[in-house]
């Protein structure tokens, strides 16, 4: 289902129409418009290039998020191979264990 949000954005209002939940996309229109806010604070910039540096500085900070995210995934990913690593030694030890206890 679509939702239709009225949300202000530089002191302009916007409609969206998104499938998310309304509080969401508060979330992000306020996210966008202290972006927008941060960067036109000096009052010398047009807002079409005040949009597009808070564009840039949502960018970067996705793709940190993202690269951190990945980061984690791959470490995730390294520790679970050597717990699987660590499982198969720890199987190898008690059969080696046991084959030592049935020979007395």
């Amino acid at each position: 289902m679509r939702n239709k949000i009225v949300v202000s954005i530089g002191g302009k209002d916007y409609t969206m129409v998104a499938a998310e939940d309304e509080s969401y996309v508060r979330r992000c229109a306020e996210l966008v418009d202290r972006h927008l806010g941060e960067v036109s604070a000096g009052g010398r910039l047009s807002q079409a290039d005040a949009a597009v540096l808070a564009a840039m500085n949502i960018a970067d900070l996705l793709m940190k998020e993202q690269e951190t995210s990945e980061n984690l995934r791959r470490q995730v990913k390294e520790n679970l191979e050597e717990a699987n690593s660590l499982k198969l030694e720890l199987s190898e030890a008690k059969r080696e264990i046991f084959k030592l206890g049935t020979r007395k």
